[in-house]
């Protein structure tokens, strides 16, 4: 029997659904998360609900059934040559938190390969995109300097497509999928990092979990891609999407900020779909607009950036702001782009001025 592989997740609330993949396939995962988080997922497991084609109602997933095991852990103590892959799922403003920003850079001298599953790109995988000034781009991050220590080589992107969140009034250790997509990951830079990738996206494809004596396949898969730039096509979507749901007084939700005029959605997903092709990317790396559209229809929610803008914010990840600086570098400008980033900009002004 091939060994379990030893895989660290930074971040249990996206990042349990990744982990519990994972454990399902047979793997060993260690889950970082606040204290409350950990006591709960390790007495009680990580519960994670799907939808599941076929089936009316959705399916729970306890990780403490899995065939591999998933625990969870606060940041000190943790050794990452311990582990073969470390993948990153907090919010890009939590890692110059203290005891993050010490395992992050941990996680860089023990040059572990790293996946991150960020919306937000980190820099280090920025410096794989040929011709990118990413010295240009620092002023995008809540804080560049944990970021420093990466080699790009051992660094790539996963594109958190799967649509996932924290139920209200339920216990911390419940994630709910709302939509079932994949992972689309990038591939490392050497085949031996990639190959990790490959066997995991195998042994999750090949997993079924055991529900009322029948073998069930779950959705959300690990797609690993040759191209760096597969994972940027959530771009677009971030930009046609989640950050439009962010209004001058007040947030609504995906499916709004989408449908509610199509044709402006459609104008501002193509041209950040065509600055990523301008990188480099192939037409195929990007996502149709009709199938991301359609996706959105469910989307019935704001997106977790207006929510944590709304609840008080004072840092988010600036994916608007980094599309509006990539653009730049290639002498590209869109109005409405810019009018986003100034929105972004307004909110987490008032809401620093109100914690000041």
């Amino acid at each position: 029997m091939t060994t379990p592989l030893r895989i660290l997740v930074l971040g249990a609330s996206y990042g349990s659904l990744l982990g519990t993949k994972l454990a399902l396939a047979g793997h060993h995962v260690t889950l970082v998360c606040l204290p409350a988080e950990a006591e709960l997922i390790n007495s009680e497991g990580a519960i994670v609900r799907m939808p599941v084609k076929g089936r009316q109602n959705l399916l729970e997933v306890n990780s403490k059934t899995l065939a591999g095991t998933l625990q969870a852990s606060g940041p000190a103590g943790i050794v990452p040559s311990r582990f073969d892959l470390v993948a990153l799922a907090m919010q890009e403003p939590q890692y110059g938190a203290p005891g993050v920003r010490e395992l992050l850079a941990a996680v860089a001298r023990a040059r572990v390969p790293v996946m991150s599953i960020m919306n937000m790109p980190p820099l280090p995988y920025l410096k794989r995109i040929p011709g990118l000034d990413t010295a240009a781009l620092q002023g995008c991050f809540t804080d560049p300097s944990v970021w420093a220590g990466f080699d790009p080589e051992k660094f790539t992107l996963c594109s958190p497509d799967p649509q996932a969140f924290r139920p209200p009034n339920e216990p911390v250790n419940v994630l709910q999928v709302r939509l079932p997509t994949n992972f689309k990951a990038a591939r490392f830079a050497s085949d031996a990092d990639t190959a990790i990738l490959t066997r995991l996206e195998h042994d999750i494809a090949e997993a079924r979990y055991t529900a009322a004596g029948e073998a069930v396949e779950l959705p959300v898969k690990l797609k690993v891609h040759a191209s760096i730039f597969v994972p940027m096509a959530k771009w677009a979507m971030l930009l046609a999407g989640n950050y439009r749901c962010i209004q001058a007084d007040g947030m609504r939700a995906i499916k709004d900020a989408v449908h509610s005029d199509i044709a402006a959605t459609r104008a501002v997903y193509e041209w950040v779909a065509e600055l990523c092709v301008s990188l480099g990317a192939a037409p195929a790396d990007m996502v149709p607009f009709e199938k991301y559209a359609a996706a959105a229809q469910s989307l019935l929610s704001p997106s977790s950036a207006a929510r944590a803008l709304a609840a008080g914010a004072q840092n988010i990840e600036r994916v608007d702001k980094l599309v509006q600086a990539v653009a730049a570098q290639k002498g590209r400008r869109l109005a409405a782009i810019d009018e986003t980033v100034s929105l972004v900009d307004g909110w987490l002004s008032r809401n620093r001025a109100k914690a000041a």
